[in-house]
């Protein structure tokens, strides 16, 4: 690899932008194609675009046949994180599951009682207030967040971030009754209502979720659908 394609991927991986490295295996010439240019012209007429937007969907890279030639897909995807507010029974049922499907799971809670490394081995555990802990760590469309504490203390700054981020996935958790005083605080803050709207409470899929594992396991099969969604949205914005 040339040494300005390599310095060029490293930045795109920093930056945790989504890119692929395509090799021509006739002569070993490579480019490095970013995500943002799939839907860009005249990249989205480029006849490589459909297979370049599916590896990037699944994640795999892989050898292609494409007009004659014999290219590979190396896929350069940032790993999906999982914010969560509340060391709650909740995130403490979510983070072997989380693990499994190969999320990396942050937990942020000021609660020091809650907080605690014995509760969450596996995942990384912030006890502070998330307005300082997301001011280290923006929110980014490779981030799901979710709110569990039923604090607004503690939840509502953490999705006045989520919100102004490009999260593929915003949730929050709480009855009907509860989220629309979530929605009048928003408002209240300056949140238009398709901002307000992009949060999703209930939260999960309705499994008719009872106890924590379960409304856990709920909340992420949801989270599962809405970043595959996501992607197949953008793979179709390439089909003419």
């Amino acid at each position: 690899m040339k040494p300005e394609l390599l310095a060029a991927l490293n930045a795109e991986r920093a930056a945790r932008r989504a890119c692929v490295v395509v090799t021509r295996l006739a002569d070993g010439s490579q480019r490095l194609v970013r995500e943002d240019e799939l839907v860009r012209e005249p990249m989205a007429r480029d006849t490589l675009a459909a297979p370049l937007a599916e590896a990037l969907r699944t994640g795999r890279s892989a050898a292609i046949e494409h007009e004659g030639e014999k290219l590979f897909l190396n896929v350069h995807a940032p790993p999906v994180k999982l914010v969560a507010t509340g060391a709650v029974h909740i995130s403490q049922a979510m983070q072997p599951m989380a693990r499994e499907l190969g999320l990396d799971m942050v937990v942020i809670d000021p609660r020091g009682a809650f907080a605690t490394p014995e509760r969450f081995p596996s995942v990384t555990l912030l006890a502070e207030w998330p307005d300082e802990a997301l001011a280290r760590m923006p929110l980014d469309r490779y981030t799901a967040f979710v709110a569990l504490t039923h604090d607004p203390k503690i939840d509502d700054p953490a999705l006045h971030a989520a919100l102004r981020s490009a999260c593929f996935y915003v949730g929050a958790l709480g009855s009907r009754k509860t989220h629309a005083k979530r929605r009048e605080r928003l408002a209240a803050s300056g949140f238009a209502e398709a901002d307000i709207d992009r949060i999703r409470a209930p939260i999960g899929l309705n499994i008719g979720a009872v106890s924590p594992a379960e409304i856990a396991l709920s909340i992420l099969g949801e989270i599962v659908a809405a970043l595959r969604a996501e992607r197949v949205a953008a793979k179709a914005a390439l089909v003419p």
